[in-house]
């Protein structure tokens, strides 16, 4: 349904789900305003000249007002987790604002996404966490203004802090002794359905004002959610024994040792799990019908995250990076913590050869041309992959200078190149986890490409482990990338000088 003409407010969009919600509002022809605290933060978004950015904070009465002027619909979707141990009153003043702010603006519509809460558990026995959630969606719904309140438990998808906490808990311990909540029944739903119903709340009849549970099809103990999340991702079954005597508090510090997701925002999230969140009615589909297939079950759901993770991954961490569209793409603005483990080896130098002869080097590397390194730890990995099944060195290259994307080269494979530019590889070796090695060639102190006497290489290796021997391998094999990538990259730079040399356009004498 088109919202053609009609201005949303979205806050958080600096937040995960915020970030994703915009470009949908946008694609579904509504014209967005963002109220942020830091509006530099989405600058690199690809949608940030669609929007209208503005400056302010939703605890600050004049700047809310100013964002609320001409909106027809509001979407409330921050909190003040991890902000500190009087985050409650926090979002507890902040709700009140953003609800007398759009009665006073006339805003017809206002969105709140907040955490699915256990029927029959009186308020005050929650956790502070879903405590403050619940009480939120009940001032907006008291604000004046019709408010549909969306109650959803974890979320699916790379950078939502719960499924996060999922991953790194479940790919980083193969044994697991883990608090009595692991038994607790949930009810997970897809980011790519939570941002169907948000986008869909906006054109819901005036008189409706009421909470909706949102949950997937399925609901499963959190211990069955990590069972299968390891299935999906490939990784061995893992054994996983309940001890009760880890209370929340103490299984939260837990939480903060084996993940990187911060104490902050780990602690109530864990004190939460020991309430079970199952959905006690589906009435969105009355107003935001289900298409077909959705929602999402928890293993398509996963699926898509984690193969929307691999994919943009490599591509969306340099700045030119491509522009991420998937709900379940990268964001900038998503934490470093987020997206899974990605470990990286980076090497740069300026080339006292122009572009053109430090691409030549670049194209022509691997087969015959060998990979300008340690010639036997390359021979001895390419020996260690055929004992394992793998392909080893001896595919060498289809043709001696020129690559094209797919082509494979040695135990590698041509997955983008930018002719004169950017050669990415993928490996193909018998790993823990996903490999890729990039070289970038770039005109030295901003000159254009190939101008000038001098370049700049970039080089960067990156791996995607895959559960714990898959970090075990990472660490185990670093002490040696000084020699395997670091020679890589010198003797690279010295090749392109040679060859620039020879070619009679190297550096002129005395520089």
């Amino acid at each position: 349904m088109s919202g053609e003409g009609e201005r949303c407010l979205v806050t958080g969009a600096t937040g995960y789900i915020g970030g994703r919600l915009v470009p949908q509002l946008l694609a579904t022809g509504y014209r967005v305003r963002c109220l942020a605290r830091s509006p530099e933060k989405l600058r690199d978004h690809p949608w940030a000249g669609q929007a209208e950015i503005a400056r302010g904070d939703v605890t600050d009465a004049a700047d809310v007002a100013e964002a609320m002027r001409g909106v027809d619909v509001a979407y409330y979707l921050v909190h003040a987790l991890g902000t500190g141990s009087d985050f409650e009153e926090t979002d507890r003043r902040a709700a009140r604002i953003f609800g007398e702010r759009a009665r006073e603006a006339g805003v017809r519509r206002i969105v709140y996404l907040g955490g699915l809460t256990p029927a029959g558990v009186p308020e005050r026995d929650l956790s502070p966490h879903l405590r403050s959630r619940a009480e939120v969606g009940r001032i907006l719904l008291d604000s004046g203004v019709p408010t549909a309140v969306l109650r959803a438990a974890v979320i699916i998808g790379s950078g939502s802090a719960s499924f996060e906490m999922l991953r790194y808990l479940t790919e980083r311990l193969p044994v697991m002794v883990t608090p009595s909540w692991v038994g607790t029944r949930i009810q997970p739903l897809a980011v790519r359905d939570v941002l169907r119903i948000l986008v869909g709340c906006a054109r819901l009849p005036g008189d409706v004002n009421r909470t909706f549970d949102v949950g997937g099809p399925e609901v499963l103990t959190y211990r069955e959610m990590m069972c299968r999340y390891a299935a999906v991702a490939g990784l061995p079954r893992r054994l996983i024994l309940p001890v009760r005597v880890l209370t929340p508090g103490l299984s939260s510090q837990w939480v903060g040792l084996v993940t990187p997701v911060p104490a902050s925002i780990a602690r109530p999230l864990a004190e939460s799990l020991r309430h079970e969140v199952v959905c006690h009615e589906h009435d969105i589909a009355r107003y935001v019908p289900d298409p077909p297939g959705h929602p999402l079950g928890f293993d398509e759901s996963v699926r898509l995250a984690l193969r929307r993770v691999r994919e943009a991954q490599v591509a969306t961490r340099w700045s030119s990076a491509a522009v991420p569209g998937a709900p379940s793409d990268p964001l900038p603005t998503d934490p470093d913590w987020a997206g899974g483990s990605l470990y990286t080896d980076r090497r740069e130098l300026t080339v006292d050869a122009p572009p053109a002869a430090l691409w030549d080097v670049i194209e022509g590397i691997g087969g015959d041309n060998g990979w300008y390194s340690f010639p036997l730890a390359w021979a001895v990995r390419g020996w260690l992959d055929r004992l394992a099944g793998g392909v080893g060195l001896r595919r060498g290259r289809r043709d001696a200078a020129r690559l094209r994307v797919g082509d494979s080269l040695d135990f590698w494979r041509v997955e983008e190149i930018e002719p004169g530019r950017l050669l990415r590889l993928r490996a193909e070796m018998r790993l823990p986890g996903l490999a890729w090695l990039e070289m970038r060639c770039d005109a030295a102190d901003g000159a254009a490409l190939g101008a000038g006497r001098r370049s700049r290489y970039r080089q960067r290796a990156v791996f995607h482990p895959r559960g714990l021997l898959g970090h075990a391998y990472w660490w185990s094999v670093s002490p040696f990338h000084a020699v395997v990538f670091g020679g890589m990259a010198r003797n690279i730079a010295r090749a392109a000088h040679d060859r620039a040399s020879a070619a009679g356009s190297g550096p002129r004498p005395g520089r």
